[in-house]
């Protein structure tokens, strides 16, 4: 149930510099493809395509990313190794683009960068791949790497909470970083917001796939849902632009009427952004809704006095009411539209079959395990306690993706509470609703030449009931229709039977096309949703009210003492109430539990190291032992001979996940043993003769026994001497 806006990353701009990054060689690739001399100005033709693809992913042209700089993507901010960096960086990016099918190497991008900018490669291609911009999706070739180990990542265990495409997403990313993941799903289904529901008649000769959920891909420049479909194979649906309006009597709207009033609306729009970039400030401390700045201006200017053009602009209001999900009382006139500078370009797309196609291909494979709503999330420094269903589930840490309807009604218990600025967020952020209701009928009696078209009403108040009708023809698979119903009429909807609904979309249809001549047939079957009575929703999507704005969607996104993550629209400030905002929101909040787990088990490391190097009187000791193998070290017993007496046995553990120096631990054995074990080829068997044939624990330095401090203070003494 997921609309129709956009966005890019937030950034930090410093001067760009120029870049060398490119090599201009003769060479053919192990990749197939042949590449010929360039020159500079091809080299800088292809600099530019390349940066146009970064920026319809969302990349800055001349600058880092904030989550590049949390990366340490490059080692100073500014000149010239930030501009060779974006430079690859993009080539990178353009280059997995231009075949999503197959995984994309290192070696095959080296292929193209001059060899002194190895680093920048293995800069730029770690975070494109760790952070899910490049080698993501489902593509067989795809899977098949990711279903290998990734050993460069320390293990830990997440629980992800929903099943949405930010679960589903979340859940891939991480189990390929390495991971050990578990979804719980409050639904029989995976998909939360997103679900195509089929129709069809009884005897299965007409069928029809209706997303009751989420619908349209909202520009395709960039959509990682985009690379997705590419992956596969399914044939995108441009929405047509074509969309007539229809009176009340069933006559078209006169299109000069209809073009005049437009335009006074987006005046309106315009005059309200010139009105609160004039009293930011103010705004800030005391906000008012976008419905009463656009009515105050509608006054003193005049605009759509005359019935039809009132009817007209109350139309433009309810695709508003639509596009947010909510009144336009409940807006906020300061921040309502924050993310419109990073909308997403190119043509808003259907996908034929539903978009349940993406969420059955996602969810491929996944470990979740449904009818299990989630109730208490219990946290702390040793990990995470999540109950469900009557079971208890432990893991290292926890990414909930429930829906801000569900925050809101705080049917998820924290434990402990979570912060008040969090909470704080989840109540001044809104979340409105959409509902829909799907015929399918025996035949097309509207035509095919469309995809939607609208509806005008003479009651303001209920100017969002069935405004807008899609036509699913080209992609559902049948005759279908589905009719929106936005604003108030969208809460007046859900107190209305299914019967009265259905009868009313009828009389609508009726109402345009009888007076053509055209028969609106009795439908076959019609679903009617109620997004506000789903109890794992309890809405639609997300929306900028009154005192809210950008920001909190960035507190939403806020992990909990690096334990409780979150994901979904709601917490995407760029990309809010969009189906690819949830999925690049997974992608994030995976990179970020990894960063997290990383750094966890470096500071571990580090805290571990420390405390058996601490106050360590016996390591210089070793720097001349008496026996050495492997990992091994043996001091003697400098008083005896005896092969029966006592040697201090030191074993090197080197951590791969870190670079700091090893951790040694102790023991106490026989001279004789010490033999035996350097006898043996490998560490592995001589530490499975040492814990299981000579039954030895090895200890830290401070927990040796006191046959071993004897045994250290004689070595000492033979030392001095």
């Amino acid at each position: 149930m997921i609309s129709s806006t956009g966005s890019r990353l937030r950034v930090l701009r410093p001067h760009p510099k120029p870049s060398t990054a490119f090599t201009a060689v003769d060479d053919d690739s192990p990749s197939g493809h042949h590449r010929k001399r360039r020159g500079p100005s091809d080299l800088s033709k292809e600099v530019d395509i390349e940066a146009l693809i970064a920026i319809s992913v969302g990349f800055p042209v001349d600058s880092l990313t904030e989550e590049e700089i949390e990366a340490n993507a490059v080692s100073t901010i500014g000149g010239t190794e930030q501009a060779n960096y974006i430079i690859v960086r993009n080539h990178i990016l353009a280059r997995w683009r231009s075949n999503v099918a197959v995984w994309l190497t290192k070696d095959h991008v080296l292929e193209s960068i001059r060899a002194e900018h190895k680093n920048l490669v293995n800069s730029a291609y770690n975070f494109l791949l760790h952070h899910g911009y490049i080698n993501f999706g489902v593509a067989p070739a795809i899977k098949d790497v990711k279903t290998k180990v990734f050993d460069e990542t320390p293990k830990g265990s997440v629980i992800v909470i929903g099943a949405g495409l930010s679960g589903l997403v979340a859940a891939r990313q991480l189990i390929f970083l390495g991971f050990k993941v578990v979804v719980l799903e409050g639904r029989a289904r995976p998909g939360g917001r997103v679900r195509t529901r089929k129709l069809s008649s009884k005897d299965g000769g007409v069928v029809g796939a209706a997303d009751l959920g989420g619908s349209v891909l909202t520009g395709i420049n960039g959509n990682p849902l985009g690379v997705l479909v590419r992956q596969l194979g399914i044939p995108l649906h441009k929405v047509r632009d074509i969309c007539p309006l229809y009176l009340p009597n069933g006559r078209v709207v006169n299109s000069d009427v209809d073009s005049k009033v437009e335009v006074s609306f987006n005046k309106l729009l315009d005059r309200v952004c010139k009105l609160r970039q004039g009293i930011m400030e103010e705004i800030r401390n005391v906000d008012i809704s976008l419905g009463t700045a656009l009515e105050a201006f509608r006054c003193v200017y005049k605009v759509a006095e005359e019935p039809l053009e009132r009817m007209l602009l109350d139309w433009h209001l309810a695709n508003l009411e639509y596009a947010n999900a909510t009144l336009m009382s409940n807006l906020s006139m300061a921040f309502w539209d924050q993310d419109d500078p990073y909308e997403m370009g190119g043509d808003h797309c259907f996908i034929p079959g539903g978009n349940e196609r993406l969420v059955r291909a996602l969810a491929e494979d996944l470990p979740i395990f449904y009818g299990c709503p989630v109730e208490s999330v219990r946290y702390g420094s040793d990990g995470v306690i999540v109950y469900a269903a009557g079971q208890e589930y432990k893991s290292d840490m926890v990414l909930c993706t429930v829906p801000l309807g569900v925050l809101k009604r705080g049917l998820v218990e924290f434990v402990p509470e979570l912060p008040k600025r969090k909470k704080d967020a989840i109540e001044r952020l809104g979340f409105g609703l959409l509902n829909k209701v799907a015929i399918l009928f025996p035949y097309d009696f509207w035509g095919g030449e469309i995809d939607t078209f609208g509806h005008l009403t003479e009651d303001p108040n209920m100017r969002g009931e069935f405004f807008l009708f899609y036509s699913y023809s080209a992609v559902a698979g049948g005759p279908l229709l589905v009719a929106l119903v936005a604003g108030e009429a969208a809460l007046k909807f859900e107190r209305t039977s299914p019967v009265e609904s259905v009868g009313r979309v009828l009389e609508i249809l009726k109402g345009i096309f009888s007076p053509k001549g055209i028969a609106v047939p009795d439908p076959i079957e019609a679903v009617c949703t109620r997004w506000g009575e789903d109890c794992f929703s309890y809405g639609s999507y997300s929306y900028v009210a009154i005192g809210a704005s950008g920001d909190d969607y960035d507190i939403l996104a806020e992990n909990v003492a690096d334990r409780v993550f979150f994901a979904g629209e709601a917490t995407n400030r760029q990309y809010p109430a969009t189906m690819h905002g949830a999925f690049l929101s997974g992608m994030r909040e995976a990179a970020h539990i990894m960063r997290v787990a990383r750094g966890r088990s470096a500071a571990l490391a580090a805290k571990v190291n420390t405390m058996y190097h601490a106050s360590n009187d016996v390591d210089p000791l070793f720097e001349n032992p008496d026996l050495a193998f492997g990992s091994f070290s043996i001091l003697y017993d400098p008083q005896s001979t005896d092969m029966e007496s006592n040697a201090l046995l030191r074993v090197a553990v080197k951590s791969e996940m870190t670079d700091f120096d090893p951790i040694y631990l102790y023991g106490l054995i026989h001279r004789k043993q010490a033999i035996e074990l350097n006898n043996l080829e490998k560490d592995v068997k001589r530490i499975e003769m040492l814990t299981t044939n000579f039954q030895v624990r090895l200890v830290g330095r401070n927990s040796l026994c006191s046959a071993a401090e004897s045994l250290i203070s004689r070595i000492k003494s033979g030392k001095l001497a």
